[in-house]
């Protein structure tokens, strides 16, 4: 993939054409505006009634876990917002997604330049058991919320579970009601053939087929319920999770702290039977004021908007110089624009086009001095050159790295300028210094939903003989149920236990990438 960082579920070339003549089938008087909160960023063709609304619904949705989870804002916290994107129907969502997107009704990807989801303006099914939009938003914002604010690693079925969990919250006239029944994980808490609950448990990453992992997402839903409004069962989840991160296996941790998992299946089943499941409102006046700027796009921007949407959905080879062709005569119009100018950089970059990008930035930084895309891409470029060229002249990798720390200084709490000067003593085949090793632990900081930079800082701990460090920072991947079966995390875990330090190296390069070609 040629986006840095980039963590979608799965990805396959779309024909750009196709897809961006789809996004722009929208009605022709809307015009598409930005909305800019402490924790979103949105782009509509929408009034700004609706996308003032829907930003602040999303505020609020973020108010409630935190109020959910006692956690208070922390600095820095707003340097991390989702860009959401909401595109016309589920069918242009499916487009950008691409094959296995059949039955997707929106997605999200974290990544350190950025967190992306991509949501509909409309749904296309109805009944009390289809799978809403909403539901898919704020069950990726849980994810999102969960990895960005937690330190430690999380079962497979809590992480789904809290994720359904939070995702049914239902706006009412006083506030949000919480726990509100996965009335679409209806049939699969219903089957006969139930998941056993060592099945739930297991942390193997063993296969599973479709019909076993829907009742992950449902039974991992209901002992989540169970867990969240029971205070006895919550202290055993408590111990089984401290169990878990100190390297029990979860069906041991989950006999020891539970006491026993077959009583606590029949516990579930019990408490799946009752007639009504609690709940807890919280009141809008207990969440914090939602400050919303909305802005309409720039006509450069609004000309580009469907190529940025495809862009920050990520390309390959093929489909970047799709891109990159559509954009390009688009982009030309608009000299002056600088946001157009940043983003016609970063699509003429991911084509290979490194002159035309440059002059892009250029135009950018003609017009600000201060865009952080542009200068960041500068660096980019100048990387590129540099080690496309074998480079051993240390002022050439200097200017390069010149350009990253004026992007670092226009935005010193974003993270992918951190994250691009460490990178750049790995690309000049140097040692970072200590200023690039502490730049990344504040990328990771304010990005730990990465899971390339998570990768590279668990490689930069591995090398310091900081091994604990290390194994805590892959024990959340070792655990994520959308990471393959041959779970690179799971397999640097063991060998780090029981490998030698060659294995270990080898494992690390395949893991973050550093023996494929960029």
């Amino acid at each position: 993939m040629v986006k840095r960082g980039m963590r979608a579920r799965r990805w396959i070339a779309v024909a750009m054409v196709t897809v961006c003549a789809a996004l722009s089938a929208t009605p022709a008087q809307a015009e598409w505006r930005e909305a800019r909160a402490r924790h979103f960023i949105l782009y509509g063709n929408m009034s700004e009634d609706a996308i003032r609304a829907m930003a602040t619904r999303l505020e609020q949705f973020d108010g409630v876990l935190r109020y959910v989870y006692q956690l208070p804002e922390v600095e820095g916290q707003d340097s991390n917002p989702v860009t959401v994107y909401v595109v016309p129907n589920v069918a242009a969502i499916r487009r950008l997604y691409g094959k296995g997107g059949d039955h997707v009704a929106g997605f999200y990807q974290p990544r350190v330049s950025g967190s992306v989801a991509f949501t509909p303006l409309r749904s296309e099914d109805e009944g009390p058991n289809a799978l809403q939009p909403q539901y898919v938003l704020f069950h990726e914002y849980a994810h999102h919320f969960l990895f960005g604010n937690v330190t430690k690693a999380y079962p497979a079925w809590f992480s789904e579970g809290f994720a359904e969990f939070a995702s049914t919250a239902r706006f009412d006239r006083d506030g949000v009601m919480v726990g509100v029944a996965a009335q679409h994980r209806a049939y699969g808490l219903l089957d006969s053939s139930k998941l056993p609950i060592d099945t739930l448990f297991d942390s193997s990453r063993r296969k599973l087929d479709a019909q076993q992992t829907d009742q992950v997402y449902g039974r991992g839903w209901l002992l989540t319920h169970f867990i969240m409004f029971d205070p006895g069962q919550m202290a055993k989840f408590n111990t089984y999770l401290n169990l878990l991160n100190t390297g029990m296996p979860s069906i041991a941790a989950g006999e020891k702290a539970f006491g026993s998992l077959k009583q606590l299946d029949r516990d579930l089943e019990k408490y799946l039977g009752r007639s009504r499941i609690p709940g807890m409102l919280v009141r809008f006046e207990r969440l914090p004021k939602a400050d919303v700027a909305v802005r309409v796009l720039s006509p450069g921007e609004q000309a580009l908007i469907n190529d940025r949407i495809q862009s920050d959905r990520g390309v390959n080879r093929t489909t970047g110089r799709e891109l990159y062709a559509h954009a390009a005569p688009i982009a030309a119009h608009y000299p002056n624009d600088a946001n157009a100018q940043g983003w016609f950089a970063e699509i003429a970059y991911d084509a290979g086009e490194d002159a035309v990008a440059e002059a892009a930035a250029d135009r950018a930084l003609a017009v600000d001095a201060t865009s952080q895309q542009a200068l960041l891409y500068k660096g980019m470029i100048h990387l590129r050159r540099a080690q496309a060229g074998r480079s051993r002249d240390v002022k050439v990798w200097e200017e390069a790295r010149g350009w990253v720390v004026k992007a670092n200084r226009a935005h010193p709490d974003a993270a992918e300028p951190l994250a691009v000067f460490y990178r750049s003593f790995m690309m000049a085949g140097e040692k970072p210094r200590q200023s690039a090793v502490l730049g990344l632990e504040r990328a990771f900081q304010l990005v730990p939903q990465d899971m390339g930079l998570r990768f590279t800082l668990a490689a930069q701990r591995i090398g310091a003989n900081d091994i604990d460090m290390a194994k805590a920072l892959l024990r959340p991947l070792a655990f994520d149920p959308h990471m393959p079966p041959d779970n690179p995390a799971s397999r640097l875990l063991a060998l780090l236990e029981t490998g030698s330090r060659a294995e270990v190296q080898k494992a690390l390069a395949v893991a973050t990438g550093q023996d494929a070609d960029e």
